[in-house]
């Protein structure tokens, strides 16, 4: 399901048009990016919790060359899925 699928099926759910639901819903991911950016965690109860993690500095290899190359420190997003998501993946 791609962004537009999303919202059409938001629209359909919840009885607005599509340009709401995209307003809405491009909100909410805004909101969300804006509050894992800033290193906040933000938890949707029974859906998941999205935070950003540190992650550490590494040694790796260039693909290409196959040379040794330092990875440095850095942020990612990171995504953990509730108990509701998790039990509702398991049962399909």
């Amino acid at each position: 399901m791609n962004k537009g699928e999303l919202i059409d099926a938001v629209a359909e759910k919840a009885g607005v048009t599509k340009k709401q639901a995209d307003a809405v819903l491009s909100a909410a991911l805004e909101s969300v990016i804006d509050a894992v950016a800033t290193q906040e965690k933000v938890t949707l109860v029974g859906f998941g919790s999205f935070e950003a993690r540190k992650r550490k500095a590494r040694e790796g290899r260039n693909p290409q060359t196959g040379e040794k190359m330092d990875i440095p420190e850095t942020w990612v997003p990171a995504f953990s899925a509730g108990k509701l998501f998790k039990e509702k993946v398991a049962d399909k």
